[in-house]
This record gives C-alpha cells, sequence and structure tokens, in this order.
C-alpha cells in the first residue's frame, strides 16, 4: 500500500506497527474534522488558482462521501494507513482518481493534524462544558428540594460549624462553574488556524490564503509565524487536561463526600437499588461504586497532564514524531472526565438526605456563640472564644 510519504522502498512491518502505534485506532474521532479541514484548504487552492474549480468539486464531495461512509460503519482506517490522514487521501484517490492526489499541495501531515485536532478539541470541550452544566443543575435541584435540611460542617474531618444541604450542594456547584468556565478558557490555544504552516515553515513557492481556511473553519485567528505552530504543540492539550484535571477533581471530592455520607456510620444519604451493585459473598452488602470510579478518576487525568507535559519537554524548535503521543493521554482525559461529568448529573437525581439521621452536637454552634458575646456585651473576640471554650469543658 502506497503511503502520504511512499517513495517505492518498502517498510518493515515492525517498524510500521512502532511508528504508526496507536493512530489508526485513535485517529477515527478525527475522521470528521479532517474532511472538514481539508476540505476548506481544496477550496482556499481553488481561490488561489492552484486548483482547478472541477477538481476541487469532486475533491469535497469524495470528502463528503467518505465521511459518510465512515460514520455509518463502511470502513475504518487500518495499519497500514498510518493515520486518519493516510486513510482518506488514499481512499479518496481510488474513489476519485488522479485529482485526489492533488488536495496535499501546500500542506504537510503536520499542519494537517493539528488542523483536525483542534477543531475535535473546540468540539469536545463544548460537550464536556454542556454536560458539566447539567452536573450544576442537579446540585442545584437538590438544594431547592432538600436544602432546609441541617448538615454538620466539618474541618479537619471533624464536625465544626452548622451548615446546609443547601450550602453543601450550592458550595459544589459553585466550584463546577467556575471549572467550566476554566475549561472553555482553555481552548484559546486551540483556535488558531495552524493550516499553511505546512511542516512548521511554510509552504514555499506557494502563494496560499491562509485566511480564507481560518474563516471556514471559524479560528478566531491565523498562527502566525508558521515556525510558532510546532513550537505551541502540547500546549493546547495541556491546558485543557489540566482543567479537566480541576473538573473531575471537584467531582472526585462530591463523590467522596457522598460515599462518606452512605456509610451505615452516616446515613446521611440514601440511593436508589439500581444505582449501587451487590456484593458477590455478603448478601447485605449495597455498593456506591459509581462514586468510587469517579472518587479514583483524578489520579487518571492527573498522569495524563504529567504525560502530555514531559512530551514536550525537552524537544527542540520544529517538529519531532515524540508529539504523535499527544493524542492518547488528551482522549484519554476527555473521554474519562466526559463519562464522569455524565455519571453524576444522572446519579445526583437519586441522592437523597436522610434529616431523620442528621444531628448537630451543641458545640456546632460555640462560634456562633463567641460572636454573640462580641456583638452583644463588647467583648474581645479572643476573650469571648475562651469564655464558650471553658464553658464547653465543663459540660464534659
Amino acid at each position: 500500500m502506497a503511503r502520504l510519504w511512499d517513495k517505492g522502498i518498502p517498510l518493515d512491518e515492525r517498524i510500521l506497527r512502532f511508528t504508526a502505534g496507536e493512530d489508526h485506532r485513535l485517529d477515527a474521532r478525527l475522521v470528521p474534522y479532517d474532511v472538514r479541514a481539508s476540505i476548506a484548504h481544496a477550496r482556499m487552492l481553488e481561490t488561489r488558482g492552484l486548483l482547478s474549480a472541477e477538481n476541487c468539486a469532486a475533491i469535497c464531495a469524495g470528502l463528503e462521501a467518505l465521511a459518510a461512509g465512515h460514520a455509518a460503519g463502511e470502513w475504518a482506517i487500518e495499519l497500514d494507513d498510518e493515520d486518519v490522514h493516510g486513510a482518506l487521501e488514499r481512499r479518496l484517490i481510488e474513489k476519485i482518481g488522479a485529482a485526489g492526489g492533488r488536495v496535499h499541495l501546500g500542506r504537510s501531515r503536520n499542519d494537517q493534524v493539528l488542523a483536525a485536532l483542534r477543531l475535535y478539541l473546540k468540539d469536545a470541550v463544548g460537550g464536556i462544558a454542556q454536560i458539566t452544566a447539567r452536573v450544576v443543575d442537579s446540585l442545584a435541584a437538590l438544594a431547592d428540594k432538600q436544602g432546609q435540611i441541617r448538615l454538620p460542617g466539618y474541618t479537619h474531618m471533624q464536625p465544626a460549624m452548622p451548615s446546609s444541604v443547601a450550602l453543601w450542594a450550592r458550595g459544589f456547584a459553585a466550584e463546577l462553574a467556575d471549572d467550566r468556565a476554566g475549561l472553555l478558557a482553555a481552548v484559546r490555544r486551540a483556535d488558531l488556524n495552524p493550516l499553511g504552516s505546512a511542516a512548521g515553515y511554510g509552504a514555499l513557492g506557494l502563494d496560499l490564503d491562509r485566511e480564507h481556511t481560518r474563516v471556514a473553519l471559524g479560528f478566531a485567528a491565523v498562527q502566525e509565524p508558521v515556525t510558532a505552530v510546532q513550537l505551541s504543540r502540547g500546549k493546547a492539550e495541556a491546558s485543557v487536561i489540566f482543567e479537566l484535571a480541576l473538573l473531575v477533581g471537584d467531582l472526585g471530592r462530591l463523590a467522596s463526600d457522598l460515599i462518606l455520607f452512605y456509610t451505615d456510620e452516616y446515613a446521611f444519604v440514601s440511593l436508589p437499588d439500581e444505582m449501587t451493585t451487590g456484593s458477590s459473598i455478603m448478601p447485605q452488602k449495597r455498593n456506591p461504586d459509581v462514586f468510587e470510579l469517579v472518587r479514583s478518576a483524578p489520579a487518571t487525568i492527573q498522569g495524563a497532564l504529567m504525560e502530555s507535559l514531559a512530551i514536550t519537554a525537552k524537544l527542540t524548535s520544529g517538529y519531532h514524531r515524540d508529539l504523535q503521543r499527544l493524542k492518547a493521554p488528551l482522549f484519554r482525559s476527555i473521554d474519562l472526565a466526559e463519562d464522569c461529568a455524565a455519571i453524576m448529573a444522572h446519579a445526583l437525581r437519586g441522592v437523597q438526605f436522610r434529616a431523620e439521621n442528621i444531628e448537630l452536637g451543641d458545640e456546632l454552634y460555640a462560634a456562633e456563640r463567641a460572636n454573640e458575646l462580641v456583638v452583644k456585651e463588647g467583648l474581645p473576640f479572643r476573650d469571648a472564644y475562651r469564655k464558650i471554650a471553658a464553658a464547653l469543658a465543663k459540660k464534659k
């Protein structure tokens, strides 16, 4: 099978498997985005007189048909294709003939993969932001429904001050809303058009219109100069993974509270049986497995963040094949964050606080009483603090 870079020399099968790596599997999600970017590139070439109208029409129609066929499961990227770009160009040439080989003029797989990846990243982040908004809505609904129920507020895992379901739920809702805002802001680095930078030094001898493809693909700006494109690789990925780590970190803390509240010792909440699992040996057990798995998820995404940062840490300028390995931690993080947010939005609807099991000890009001002494008797706070502490000590 001829590859994009093939010069007629057979490639060692073991070399192919190692260098292609996971790309032929990972790139399935990039097919519609590579098609979009390739169509935009072809139409730009036509406007510059570098591609005939007939060839441009054939390329665009062929790519759209290939995208539809892939979505319908009619074909898949194979190892011999190496990646989405090889798969599409090979099939395009098979479909429309020699005109398909004209689409690569003025670009490299380096700017091609970045264009597809950045388009995908913008959509993926938008999708997770929408799901996160559903988690926020679920917490708001819980606060509206059971917000008046009192809860002990904890510091150092010790009962500290009075709280409520409303304060608990809305605190998490506020932080998740902040995570959502941070995630949306993180696409700034992905919102730059890399097309026309080719392998990192531009398409010499060609008068390309990078603004044309920017507008067609909805990027905020053209990335300039062309040498900055390869230097920027890994930054958008790491920025998004970092924000996903914060998001899933808050989901993990929320899950951790619910696991604690579900224990028999606390019994602050109940969960529907259909949301819990059973034990293979203990007939009485119902387990909050979904929350335990969410609690563990931050470790995976934090690991992916370190992986993505380390890949680019000491690279020299220009393109390096090392950058191929950025896809796996990025996609892993996106998929896990999406799953965690979606399951939490769903599971929170089944959480019920059990007011009859929640007691607040008298000592939780100590700080409030100290404040009252300051307001009503004019005591310095430290004196009021000691007076309340002494009174509590006598009760023990």
